[in-house]
């Protein structure tokens, strides 16, 4: 049932930590079901993804091929309805614009010692993009997760989709084509990744797998961490509306369901300093789930992880907020520029009434690959740097090393580490090779 939290009742604190520490994913013990995946995988290469993908799939790679022809993939966008074909190139357009200036710059310097510092980003070379196939296909996420590879610099992008029963989605498809991702696998699951991180007869390793996935996707990014990079475990999705009294009732519930229908442990929170505005907000639930075309999943999520949170100041609702570190914050607000600095826990902040979290997912430009379950007070959403590498750079002329030369050597003494030291004292008594 729907949670129901008052700031100033008794008992609040316990009750808040209990909802903060109840679980929305499934707990599923698949540790050592992807374990093996992963090592047969890893032994047999293709003939393992062949086998498992015909298993888990009903795809007969062997029959087409693991990879998605060049053909198919620049085909897609014409068998995909005009007005969704626009509405992905004007999303890749506004992705890529926001995630330019994103782009760090080199930074060199010579300090007053004439020491040559410095940093050099670089891109991450090869990117595998994992995309959820089946009922959750977002060709949304494609742009998502490539965009700000190809911006970054990357020159390999290999994106490994599952085709359930052989049945490729063509948005996604289209949406890959867009984003000129040219290297398609037919695989999904913990198998994908594993080809993705070790690579096969056919499929290439990358250095860092992206994206979004079940429980045995999000399992496998975890057991091959190291191997390659990760972008993040994901959880169940949120969104926490925080509303004064000038908000909309009806716009403040239709994006909480709009949360809800994700599904899959997918969390609503409605926090406000208006008692009113949260009694009107739940019958409109109620209105709208009756007029939604497809409404279970949405009541199921509303039912079972839905909350609204009474406050008695939106001081009190921003010290709440950072508490939630949620992944959307809406500031359905009279004034969200006095607000929004004071959230400094969030994946994403959207700003005023007339920013629905769903412009964020789509075609606001920002990224949707966000932190959830409260990962956002260490965590950032997906961007430009998380496939960049920065390297340091570090010069000295014999005049700089002579001046740091004995700081250098006490500190090596210290350690123990006299090799250390000699390393430096030998270079200030004999003459080095450029004289």
């Amino acid at each position: 049932m729907v949670t129901r939290l008052n700031r100033s009742a008794a008992g609040f604190g316990d009750a808040f930590d209990a909802f903060l520490a109840a679980r929305r994913d499934a707990e599923q013990d698949v540790g050592n079901a992807v374990r093996d995946i992963v090592a047969d995988v890893r032994r047999r290469g293709d003939a393992a993804l062949a086998e498992l993908t015909l298993r888990f799939d009903g795809t007969d790679v062997g029959n087409v091929g693991l990879a998605v022809s060049r053909e198919e993939i620049d085909e897609a966008p014409s068998r995909i309805p005009a007005e969704t074909l626009a509405a992905l190139r004007l999303a890749h357009a506004r992705i890529t614009a926001h995630h330019e200036k994103q782009k760090p710059a080199d930074h060199i310097y010579e300090d007053d010692l004439g020491v040559t510092l410095g940093t050099r980003w670089t891109p991450i070379e090869a990117v595998g993009l994992y995309v959820p196939g089946g009922l959750a296909s977002y060709p949304s996420s494609v742009l998502m997760n490539a965009v700000p590879a190809r911006v970054a610099g990357a020159s390999r992008l290999a994106m490994v989709m599952p085709t359930p029963r052989g049945q490729i989605n063509q948005a996604v498809l289209a949406a890959a084509s867009i984003a000129g991702i040219t290297e398609i696998y037919r695989i999904g699951g913990a198998q994908a990744v594993a080809a993705l991180a070790y690579g096969t007869q056919t499929i290439a390793p990358v250095s860092k797998i992206v994206g979004p996935g079940n429980a045995y996707v999000a399992e496998a990014k975890r057991q091959v961490f190291g191997t390659v990079g990760i972008d993040m475990i994901a959880g169940p999705s949120e969104v926490l509306v925080i509303a004064d009294g000038t908000a909309r009732a009806e716009w403040v519930a239709a994006d909480l369901l709009a949360q809800s229908e994700h599904g899959m442990g997918a969390q609503s929170i409605l926090l406000t300093d208006s008692p009113e505005l949260a009694a009107t907000v739940e019958r409109q639930i109620e209105d709208q789930l009756g007029r939604l075309r497809a409404p279970d999943l949405a009541r199921e999520g509303w039912e079972r992880h839905g909350a609204v949170i009474l406050v008695e100041t939106m001081d009190q609702a921003v010290e709440v907020a950072n508490i939630i570190a949620s992944e959307h914050v809406e500031l359905a607000v009279a004034d969200p520029q006095a607000w929004w600095p004071r959230i400094r826990e969030a994946g994403a902040i959207f700003l005023g009434h007339h920013t629905p979290e769903a412009i964020g997912d789509y075609v606001g430009g920002t990224n949707h690959v966000l932190p959830t379950a409260r990962t956002a007070r260490f965590a950032s959403g997906l961007g430009v740097l998380d496939f960049m590498k920065r390297t340091s750079l570090l010069g000295c002329t014999p005049s700089a090393l002579a001046a740091l030369a004995d700081a250098t050597v006490q500190l090596a003494e210290t350690e123990g580490l006299e090799a250390h030291g000699r390393s430096v004292s030998v270079r200030l008594t004999q003459q080095g090779p450029d004289g």
